[in-house]
């Protein structure tokens, strides 16, 4: 017999958090969370995620042993804004017992008809910068911190419970080696004078925080048009501020500017942290802190967090100016290897921009649907 209990106490939502520690114990390609970023993230006075949206987090249990978890999810901006009648499901995991898949589904399924919506989405988070999708292709590489790590079953689990693929996600990678500086050298100076547009670099986090709430407008801006984009509200912008910004090396962050100073491009990019999790095991402290520390010195592998252009500079070439300033920074740090972060299938723009660098599609996530 399966037994579904909502997680909420911090007792529980502490079991909801380790639970896909023993899931995944000692697996080579998943990677951690930090447990205590985690329930930061669950905890309503700490996320503003929940101002417009609220969650319910569920653990399965069978013969007194948990067994699986999900997370319900309502975002109400998209709901009532948008007018997309769904509720999301995320933070998902469960052993290989489709029944137990169901049971938790079933708590999905009661909150989105209790609320009249319409359909089910996930796995995704809060928002867009949370994680998304469920792994399809690429058990055998390395995940990644901002991406979920799944066994093959997951996708079996949801097809035969009758979910279907809403939208895919690819996950690219090349070697820095394929970035040859001639694709943007000489175009790069042409676009400067013709638009007067000048690149933005950076030494401290402390410069960057001056041009955060830009860079998040921009985001906003230059994101509006894909399906499956809910807007970042003031209040979230400050929080992603404090949680993202000060984890990434300030040199990794390249904004492009116009004559009067306002923002029309951004790239962020990330060391890779995987490892450094996979040895701090959740905990920042004794060594998980020294760890991740060594990584964003090290790392000489870098993954594309986010790129943006303002609309009316897409197509100009401006994205020439990120990547040389990105290329001039990666080859005086050395670094080997360049990963893209999950782009939706049909972002045709953004997998344009890679075109020269010969990427290889090593990964492919999706999110399911099913009708309430």
């Amino acid at each position: 017999m399966i037994i579904i209990k909502e997680a909420n106490s911090k007792a529980l939502l502490k079991e909801y958090v380790k639970f896909p520690f023993s899931l995944y114990k000692k697996h080579p390609y998943w990677v951690p969370p930090l447990i205590q970023e985690e329930l930061d993230s669950f905890d309503k006075t700490k996320n503003p995620a929940f101002e417009s949206a609220e969650a319910y987090f569920y653990l399965a249990y069978k013969n007194n042993q948990i067994v699986g978890r999900i997370a319900a999810i309502i975002n109400w901006d998209e709901v009532n804004k948008q007018e997309k009648k769904k509720v999301r499901f995320g933070w998902w995991d469960v052993v290989d017992n489709v029944e137990v898949t169901r049971a938790l589904l079933e708590k999905v399924h009661e909150l989105g008809k209790k609320n009249n919506l319409e359909y089910i989405e996930g796995p995704m988070g809060f928002s867009n910068l949370d994680k998304v999708g469920v792994l399809t292709e690429g058990f055998d590489e390395l995940g990644s911190m901002i991406t979920w790590y799944n066994y093959p079953y997951y996708k079996e689990h949801l097809e035969q419970l009758g979910y279907v693929k809403e939208k895919e996600y690819l996950e690219s990678k090349f070697p820095f080696a394929n970035v040859k500086p001639e694709f943007f050298e000489k175009i790069v100076p042409i676009i400067k004078k013709r638009y007067q547009l000048k690149e933005m670099n950076f030494t401290s986090t402390k410069e960057i925080m001056l041009y955060v709430d830009k860079m998040f407008d921009l985001f906003n801006k230059s994101y509006a048009n894909l399906s499956s984009f809910v807007a970042i509200t003031d209040v979230q912008k400050d929080y992603f501020k404090k949680k993202y910004i000060s984890f990434i090396n300030p040199e990794y962050i390249k904004f492009v500017m116009d004559k009067d100073d306002e923002m029309v491009a951004f790239s962020i990019v990330m060391p890779s942290f995987s490892r450094a999790l996979q040895k701090a095991n959740g905990k920042l402290f004794p060594f998980g802190f020294y760890h991740l520390l060594k990584a964003k010195k090290e790392s000489k592998e870098v993954l594309f967090y986010l790129i943006g252009v303002a609309p009316e500079y897409q197509n100009k070439g401006v994205t020439a100016i990120l990547f040389e300033e990105n290329y001039l920074t990666f080859t005086e740090k050395g670094i080997l290897d360049c990963i893209r972060t999950p782009e939706l299938e049909d972002n045709i723009a953004v997998q344009q921009l890679w075109k020269h660098f010969d990427p290889e599609v090593f990964r492919r996530r999706r999110t399911y649907r099913k009708e309430i």
